[in-house]
């Protein structure tokens, strides 16, 4: 093999090598909604959400809670995500 063709080919390889990490880095998918809005529940429930601790369950946020629970996410995320801003609570990540 001359010079040129091993760097071709070596070039190739490396691609090939780093398609595939990056591949298979993406993989991993961000959750659903659904997941994420049970996450979101979870951890208002575990910061005293709905206890003397915590802050009154508005109409909106009984809502949001009915709809996460019943696999209705998308209108509820946006409400839960709120309830933990008020709170002070971190957003779970996503990913």
């Amino acid at each position: 093999m001359t010079k040129s063709t091993s760097l071709v080919a070596a070039a190739i390889v490396s691609l090939v090598v780093g398609l595939g990490i990056a591949t298979s880095s993406n993989a991993q998918s961000p959750m659903s909604d659904q997941a994420y809005c049970k996450v979101l529940l979870k951890e208002l429930r575990e910061h005293g959400w709905g206890t003397v601790r915590g802050l009154p369950v508005g109409n909106a946020t009984a809502v949001a809670i009915a709809q996460c629970e019943e696999g209705e996410p998308g209108p509820a995320i946006q409400v839960l995500e709120q309830q933990m801003h008020d709170r002070k609570i971190n957003l779970p990540s996503r990913g």
